[in-house]
């Protein structure tokens, strides 16, 4: 493989984002130590499989949308690797079935160790969501469930289904814990959206910022910034966190630069390169929540 081929697949695969399959299996897995159980290469497996889900999603993505037309024109969503000619559909299909493969077959070796049977069903659903986000015949995320899924999938799927897997059975408090995560990982997706308004809405991808239009998207990230910092505070209250999880209302001052950051741009389209902050909310809450977790009992 030539260096521009690696580097166009670096592209396709998105990987800043990859903080989004990190943070949730972080946090299950210091919940499952903190329950007494670790399992070092259970974990890895789970890290593999995992990355290659989110992979796949990213591909299945770039796939479906080229193949719709929904990431053409003046589009900016996507990695756009297929449209700048550097990969192929047929790459792209052959790299899916390879890598959904893989990934299937470390997860029957995660349900095999742990034999948590019931993990097949939260595997279902991700695969589901995976290749169904824009893969006919659901293709969800063009009426505004995206945020939806995602945040089930990197909430309560990764962080329940890491902790049971490494613990051996289901851990309650997981659950509860991947809420904040939820909320979080959707509003990633959430922001990502905005700069595709106009060329989402023209293909008929009625995300919820489509739905809501200028300039009352920017509520949908107020909403979601807020309902995570809320959630946090809600399982200090709770006694579900130590109050040192507090800290994460520190974060609220990169809220509000993205708040002000989207009020002050006025082509959102320059929003798409601009989301840093965003994935920075994300890893500094999903660290404090993962440190809390672990340091404190």
């Amino acid at each position: 493989m030539s260096i521009d081929k690696l580097k166009a697949w670096i592209q396709a695969s998105r990987a800043p984002f990859f903080v989004a399959t990190l943070i949730p299996l972080a946090l299950g897995g210091v919940v499952a130590r903190s329950e007494g159980h670790w399992d070092a290469a259970m974990w890895i497996v789970l890290f593999v499989a995992c990355f290659l889900v989110q992979l796949c999603t990213n591909l299945a993505n770039d796939y479906f949308d080229c193949a719709t037309g929904a990431d053409a024109g003046d589009s900016i969503g996507g990695s756009r690797v297929v449209q700048e000619g550097k990969i192929s559909l047929h790459e792209i299909r052959t790299a899916l079935v390879i890598l959904y493969a893989v990934a299937f077959v470390l997860g029957l070796w995660i349900i095999w160790v742990s034999e948590l049977w019931w993990i097949a069903g939260l595997m279902a659903f991700a695969f589901f969501s995976s290749l169904s986000y824009t893969g006919p015949p659901m293709r969800y995320g063009y009426f505004g469930l995206g945020e939806l899924f995602v945040g089930l999938n990197m909430g309560p799927v990764m962080v329940v289904g890491t902790a049971s897997a490494l613990a051996g059975h289901y851990v309650p408090r997981a659950l509860w814990l991947s809420v904040p995560i939820a909320l979080m990982a959707a509003m990633i997706l959430y922001y990502q959206s905005l700069p595709d308004i106009d060329t989402d809405r023209a293909v008929g991808k009625r995300t919820i910022a489509v739905r809501l239009g200028k300039p009352t998207a920017i509520w949908g990230f107020r909403f979601f910034a807020a309902s995570s910092l809320a959630a946090i505070a809600l399982l200090v209250c709770l006694g579900l966190l130590h109050s040192a999880a507090l800290m994460s209302l520190g974060t609220l001052i990169l809220a509000c630069m993205v708040d002000r950051m989207i009020r002050r741009t006025s082509d959102w389209k320059d929003l798409h390169d601009r989301g840093a902050k965003v994935r920075m909310f994300y890893l500094t809450n999903g660290l404090i929540l993962a440190l809390t977790v672990g340091c404190f009992r």
